[in-house]
């Protein structure tokens, strides 16, 4: 596979005041791993996105020490011995900064994923998928169809824009020219960044189509968006 793997792996631990905590990691492991790191994805009913993000950068330190050798194994190890100091240490940055935005959240906020499509060949099957994943996930946002231009904008926790892109870049979505089942291989990431104040909130995913430009460049500038629409879509009618 030119992909590499994705598995999920959940651990339970007794950590704080006595309480269950179950980890839930997602690891992608590239074709040429170990010599490059796996991506990372943490989740957790029990912790906060922004300890669940702290583990994952810690959980990253830890897999550069074993750079080229296998790593799972001693990272599971490492994390159930060391998340009781990690979740301690997250609380106490997130109070440090709490005190210094008076209040303001701390969380990691929400983020926005612009993804361009080259084409869907099993149309029906793909608009299907990429909705069970936004719910799964709690995404929201629009996939986007005007002429042969296919977008895919998402809006929700960082972590589960990351692991919308594993399952996007992993998983077997469409079909090949004689009908086989195959990994999205053509698919760009256009823009990843956090949602800005002026930025609509999406309630819902949608799928929708556009028969004009103008059209859709509407829908981007309803929804506060029209820097990106700009920087991004012209340049796919090239």
């Amino acid at each position: 596979e030119t992909h590499g793997i994705t598995f999920r792996i959940q651990i339970s631990l007794k950590e704080l005041l006595d309480t269950d905590v179950l980890l839930k990691l997602l690891f992608h492991l590239p074709v040429n791993y170990p010599s490059t790191l796996p991506d990372i994805s943490v989740n957790s009913d029990q912790l906060t996105r922004a300890q669940c993000m702290d583990v994952k950068d810690k959980l990253l330190e830890q897999a550069k020490k074993h750079l080229s050798e296998p790593m799972v194994h001693d990272l599971i190890l490492w994390i159930q011995q060391h998340l009781k100091y990690v979740i301690k240490q997250s609380a106490t940055v997130c109070k440090e900064k709490t005190a210094l935005s008076k209040g303001t959240s701390t969380e990691d906020g929400i983020w926005m994923l612009f993804l361009h499509l080259d084409h869907m060949r099993a149309k029906a099957k793909y608009v299907k998928t990429v909705e069970k994943w936004a719910s799964d996930l709690r995404l929201t946002g629009i996939l986007m169809f005007m002429g042969k231009i296919i977008l895919i904008l998402l809006q929700g926790d960082r972590s589960n824009i990351k692991e919308y892109l594993i399952l996007q870049k992993t998983s077997k979505v469409d079909v090949d020219s004689s009908g086989k089942k195959c990994k999205e291989k053509m698919i760009s990431v256009l823009c990843e960044t956090k949602v800005q104040s002026q930025h609509k909130r999406f309630q819902t995913f949608e799928v929708k189509e556009y028969s004009t430009l103008d059209e859709l460049q509407k829908e981007f500038e309803t929804a506060g968006l029209t820097t990106l629409f700009s920087e991004f879509v012209p340049p796919l009618l090239k």
